[in-house]
């Protein structure tokens, strides 16, 4: 098998409450954008997709809080942490020490955990 390239996707019925978000946080529009059906990002190595399911599927997408982390790296914790707070999503924990360098949790609108970490 050869893998061509990568995307996550988050499913939703908040489309364009996720869309505007992820804009907002990310400081870009999605570079394609199909109004109630998809958008997608483009990140440094990572290829971010958000697309609203059919109502008929929602117990396929219904899934326990916490289940997907969306692992960001950050070049400054403490802008990361004001831009998700302006937001209106503020980190609900403290920023926590590991091995790799400094973290925080955040949650996008529809609960999906984002780990905002800066290395050392």
């Amino acid at each position: 098998m050869v893998i061509k390239s990568a995307l996550v996707t988050l499913a939703t019925v908040n489309l364009e409450k996720l869309i505007a978000f992820y804009s907002q946080m990310l400081g870009q529009t999605p570079q394609k954008h199909m109004p109630n059906v998809y958008a997608e990002f483009q990140l440094p190595g990572l290829q971010l997709g958000i697309f609203q399911y059919k109502q008929q599927n929602a117990v396929e997408f219904a899934a326990a809080k916490g289940q997907m982390s969306l692992c960001l790296e950050v070049v400054d914790l403490i802008e990361a942490i004001a831009c998700v707070t302006d937001l209106g999503y503020p980190p609900p924990g403290e920023i926590s020490t590991a091995s790799h360098g400094k973290e925080i949790y955040a949650y996008d609108p529809d609960g999906n955990r984002l780990i905002l970490h800066q290395s050392n």
